[in-house]
């Protein structure tokens, strides 16, 4: 499967560098690829969309302050990116300098905090800081937006680039559907008929990876840290018993669902998911997704086409373009049924 399949041409003025005022104050594109029913709407919309019995599923992780910016002892400058807290203080980070630090180096930050590199796994550097990682971030550290929101970050990022229901720190990118979503909303959510559960995946730098691959099925996927509780699970078993529906709201939480239910009935799971979800995989858990717009030629455009069906996802996709629909992070959203075919529309 190639992955030229999943490319599209996206007008940079298209890209969503800015939230929206209110966190409902994005568009919602509806698909039901099974009918060929697709709408332009709002996000308050979504509301219609939920029906009594649901379980809705959210990413409850927490983003952390991961970017630092610092200098070597030589006085060279630096700029790091954690991609995972290993412990109390030490971490698995991306660093951006112009000659790559070496063992027992230091980075040296503002107030004095420094870091010790201790070695290299892959393309990331383990680090062990002079403090406590979390208490560092917090003091000196910039939210992590993503490449293509190409400025700096600011005061209001703090919140906005973070769910309203963020408990679980531990992500270096946000769970992006879940940023339309305000306290109002859940209440509304609930108040239809529909349950809410938790899950947490710690959203990796990883997410952001192109796939460099020309054959998809030779891309090497990435690894995030993953818990679904027992609770969850239960929850989803209920729905399922009851003909309710399993809604995902964002990518994250299908990778936590469906690694989940890998041997076919959902069961507890922590640890780590390199789950790759691309057309002609069966979803054992996920009915309908809300999610944001992907970029060109990734896993999660892959996900989407492999959850609709490949054609019809595509087509939205150009049809989003023309509408001048906002796109990634900061973006609006949609809003998808499972297609029970499209593991059968394989593109060739």
């Amino acid at each position: 499967m190639r992955r030229d399949l999943f490319q599209f041409d996206l007008p940079d003025e298209l890209i969503a560098r800015q939230p929206t005022e209110q966190r409902q104050g994005s568009r919602l594109l509806y698909l039901d690829s099974t009918s060929e029913d697709l709408r332009h709407q709002q996000f308050t919309d979504l509301l219609s969309h939920i029906e009594p019995g649901d379980l809705m599923v959210f990413n409850n992780t927490k983003v952390i302050a991961a970017r630092l910016f610092g200098q070597k002892e030589s006085g060279g400058k630096i700029e790091l990116l954690v991609e995972r807290v290993l412990s109390a203080d030490s971490v698995l980070a991306h660093i951006r300098a112009s000659k790559s630090p070496k063992p027992g180096h230091q980075l040296l930050f503002d107030e004095g905090y420094s870091a010790e590199m201790l070695g290299r796994s892959g393309d990331l550097f383990e680090l062990r800081f002079s403090a406590p990682v979390l208490d560092v971030l917090d003091q000196i550290g910039h939210m992590p937006l993503p490449p293509y929101i190409d400025r700096a970050d600011t005061e209001e990022d703090q919140s906005r680039y973070q769910t309203v229901f963020a408990d679980q720190l531990g992500a270096v990118a946000a769970p992006t559907a879940g940023l339309h979503f305000d306290d109002q909303m859940l209440v509304d959510i609930q108040a239809k008929g529909a349950k809410i559960a938790f899950v947490t995946l710690h959203v990796g730098a990883g997410t952001f990876q192109p796939v460099r691959a020309d054959n998809i099925h030779d891309h090497h996927m990435h690894t995030e840290w993953l818990q679904v509780s027992d609770q969850v699970c239960e929850q989803v078993r209920k729905t399922k018993a009851a003909g309710g529906r399993v809604v995902a709201v964002g990518t994250t939480s299908v990778r936590c669902l469906e690694t989940a239910a890998s041997s076919g009935s959902i069961v507890p799971f922590e640890g780590d998911t390199n789950i790759f979800i691309f057309p002609g995989y069966r979803f054992k858990v996920v009915d309908a997704l809300l999610t944001n717009f992907h970029l060109s030629e990734s896993t999660l455009l892959m996900l989407v086409s492999a959850f609709a069906g490949y054609k019809p996802i595509m087509q939205a996709y150009l049809e989003a373009v023309a509408e001048r629909y906002r796109f990634f992070s900061y973006g609006d959203a949609m809003f998808l049924r499972h297609n029970p075919l499209a593991p059968e529309t394989i593109p060739k």
